[in-house]
């Protein structure tokens, strides 16, 4: 590594415009998802995650199945609304 007077060895290298060091998020804002809600957060907000990424969902309770429109994404989380029931996915349900 290239030694630098004073300031020890260089870090990495120079990112452009536009490039980050974070992976891509596996959601898009304006984007729908259907999802199930695991636990609550301390704040009282439901919360879903998609590919490990966590997603905080309002008015949501545990065991909620949801359609959720994704609103904000952060580095380490995603913020999304509730849009409607999340689809069935399995077994038919039965109509009694």
């Amino acid at each position: 590594m290239e030694e630098r007077r004073g300031f020890g060895p260089r870090r990495g290298t120079f990112r452009g415009r536009g490039e980050s060091r974070f992976a891509p998020k596996p959601v898009e804002v304006g984007k729908e998802y259907d999802v199930d809600i695991q636990e609550i957060s301390r704040r009282g907000e439901g919360i879903a995650r998609i590919q490990g990424l966590v997603i905080f969902v309002p008015n949501a309770k545990q065991g909620d199945h949801i359609k959720i429109k994704i609103t904000r994404i952060s580095r380490r989380f995603a913020e999304a609304e509730i849009v409607g029931k999340g689809e069935f996915v399995g077994e038919e349900e039965k109509e009694e």
